[in-house]
């Protein structure tokens, strides 16, 4: 499933903060819909969108922004280009 071995864990309290984060890192990307609000709220350094719009975002497995745009194939395009495997949260 991902190109770098994961090591195993059999006790969940073992695993860092930093390692949870990395996983996935460079190998997985998800896909969400947003709305302009919430682009808006969560990352307040951006530049402001008008109110009302549905986007589609790409973020690297450790939350990074990738791509915000408002036709959601073009996540699936830059996610095939960047070789991400993508998942979709809701």
């Amino acid at each position: 499933m991902f190109a770098k071995p994961i090591r195993e864990v059999t006790d969940a309290t073992a695993v860092s903060a930093a390692e949870l984060a990395a996983l996935g890192a460079g190998q997985v990307g998800y896909i969400r819909r947003m709305t302009s609000e919430e682009v808006n709220a969560r990352f307040p350094d951006s530049p402001k969108l008008g109110p009302g719009l549905e986007l589609w975002a790409l973020f690297g497995a450790d939350g990074t922004p990738i791509l915000l745009t408002d036709d959601r194939s073009s996540t699936f395009y830059r996610a095939a280009e960047d070789e991400l495997k993508t998942v979709s949260v809701h």
